[in-house]
């Protein structure tokens, strides 16, 4: 495994980036190449990904696998499926791909399916709500054990139980979770506390909150009403759960939502759904694990990411879904990169001389458009910009009228219409000739012509990949998910990182440990309780317990 920055082929992406990738034009590239769309566009479970709107071209291509070689792409990953501890810092395998692994085909396998088993027969006596009495499910967590549920549970809508309604608290600010309390009735809401350690201090406060609350508002079966997902049994009694499901130290928070932490997903969707969605996973696992790596989407993405952050020097990357279900994709998007990737040291500690996770952020279409576009199109910055495509929608259309249902489907070929747009004025742009020409609404008649050209200007030659998928259900949304974790595993690897600790999370808390009792102690507190803090910190407490 050797650091990309020590390889050959580092050196000569360098001098490649420097005669052809600074000024590389797409607008020329398309002209040029009749065929540019056929060959950088590829195929996976699921996924048709788009790659032709990027400052690339087969030379750069050629060039990044031969990086991806050298750092031993290929090794790394076989050791991940394989179970090797590549989690260097914690010493643990790194096996979320187990989770999804059919039966008999994966690490651990009996474990895992018995809990699946399990969590599976349960989720149905849930989803009975006639003879459980269930009507709202709260999951309680933070982090990975909500990111990942409060993104699928939406975008899996359309196969969601009618008669149940789902609710996610993570923020330990009681304004998180107060409004969703004053819907509910104890009776009819299960709590799911999710914490694999039962001690997340968020997590745990907002789950003895739920508790007093039931108890205050007349509830008395506590092991009825309140589930677990974790490894802590113990605590979780002490608690008064009985019913808890477990997972494993090789399953990394932000990679779990395919263990017992997608309870919630599970519930929602039902057991045969569930297993969709891992089965779409999994096809995506066997996809990067054995597609050559030229035409591996994964491989492609991660290499493609690395691409610009490193020698095109884009700091930021933005994900624009056009599906409503998907809204909560690029928040997600956000922590299983900048959590995994957002590291300063490589591997063996040393420091790194180049850049790694770049911001992922976004909203989903159209709503982008009149929100951050305008700095896409026309501001200071080039920032590569990802859209998802979805070609079919999957509109809940039991009882509709069928003139709504055709206005529905109008509306759907109007998104992938915008999205296309989108992508296509990135690309083109439009020059101060063409502005000069095309008359535009509410121009000012006080401005000379030239200079309101300037301003309707579109440089164009700002890059996108197109994801596009058939329809969102579990199987493909699944794929999707897993490409996404596949893409970071690769440039981690060629970064020479580890990307599944996260010591980035850990001073917070510890020293929030610390001013917590500090900023308990009230007004009257002796002022030698803040004289060890820096000036700031001891001012601000202060202020807040005056």
């Amino acid at each position: 495994m050797t650091r990309c920055d020590r390889t050959t082929a580092w050196a000569a992406l360098t001098g490649h980036f420097e005669a052809h990738g600074r000024d590389f034009d797409l607008r020329e590239a398309f002209a040029r190449d009749a065929g540019r769309f056929d060959s950088l566009s590829f195929d996976a479970p699921e996924v048709f990904a788009d790659l032709s709107k990027n400052h690339l071209d087969i030379a750069t291509l050629r060039f990044l696998l031969d990086l991806a070689r050298e750092c031993g792409l290929e090794a790394q990953r076989d050791a991940m499926f394989a179970g090797a501890a590549i989690n260097n810092t914690e010493d643990r395998a790194v096996l979320h791909t187990a989770l999804r692994a059919p039966r008999g085909h994966g690490p651990f396998s009996d474990e895992v399916h018995a809990v699946l088993d399990a969590m599976l027969a349960w989720v149905e006596t849930v989803r009975d709500t006639v003879a459980s009495g269930i009507r709202h499910i709260v999951n309680i967590g933070i982090g990975g054990s909500d990111l990942g549920p409060q993104m699928v549970v939406p975008a899996l809508d359309a196969f969601a139980h009618p008669g149940l309604q789902f609710h996610f608290v993570s923020n330990v600010d009681g304004h998180d979770i107060t409004p969703v309390l004053r819907r509910l009735k104890p009776a009819e809401t299960l709590f799911i506390v999710a914490s694999k350690t039962f001690t997340t201090q968020e997590t745990m406060a907002n789950a003895h909150l739920a508790r007093a609350w039931f108890e205050a508002e007349g509830g008395t079966d506590i092991a009825g009403h309140f589930v677990a997902t974790t490894t802590n049994v113990t605590a979780a009694a002490e608690f008064g759960i009985t019913t808890t499901f477990g997972f494993w130290d090789w399953v990394g928070g932000r990679f779990s939502l395919w263990s017992a932490i997608g309870l919630p997903i599970a519930i929602a969707v039902g057991a045969d759904h569930f297993r969709e969605l891992l089965a779409g996973a999994h096809a995506m696992d066997r996809h990067f694990a054995e597609a050559p790596l030229g035409s591996n989407v994964p491989v492609l993405l991660g290499l493609l990411d690395v691409w610009y952050r490193n020698f095109h020097g884009a700091t930021s990357r933005s994900v624009a879904p056009y599906h409503q279900g998907l809204r909560r994709l690029p928040a997600y998007l956000q922590q299983l990169e900048m959590e995994s990737n957002g590291k300063r040291v490589d591997r063996d500690g040393e420091p790194l001389t180049y850049a790694t996770s770049p911001v992922i952020w976004g909203e989903p279409g159209t709503n982008g458009q009149h929100a951050y576009f305008q700095m896409l199109h026309q501001g200071t910055d080039v920032i590569p910009v990802e859209f998802i495509l979805v070609r079919r929608p999957t509109f809940g259309s039991v009882g509709l009228h069928p003139d709504l249902l055709a206005r529905l489907e109008c509306q759907q070929t109007m998104l992938l219409a915008n999205g296309l747009a989108q992508s296509q004025a990135l690309m083109h742009g439009k020059t101060t000739e063409q502005a000069r020409a095309d008359a535009g609404p509410a121009m000012s008649t006080q401005i000379d012509a030239l200079t309101l050209a300037r301003h309707r200007t579109f440089p164009g030659n700002r890059p996108s990949t197109t994801l596009l998928l058939d329809r969102l259900t579990p199987h493909s949304l699944g794929a999707l998910i897993a490409l996404h974790e596949h893409r970071i595993f690769t440039s981690g690897a060629i970064w020479g990182i580890n990307s599944f600790d996260q010591w980035g999370v850990e001073l917070g808390k510890a020293l929030c440990k610390d001013l917590l009792p500090r900023l308990s102690a009230g007004p009257c507190a002796d002022s030698s309780a803040v004289s060890d803090l820096d000036g700031s910190t001891a001012g601000l407490i202060a202020r807040l317990r005056s």
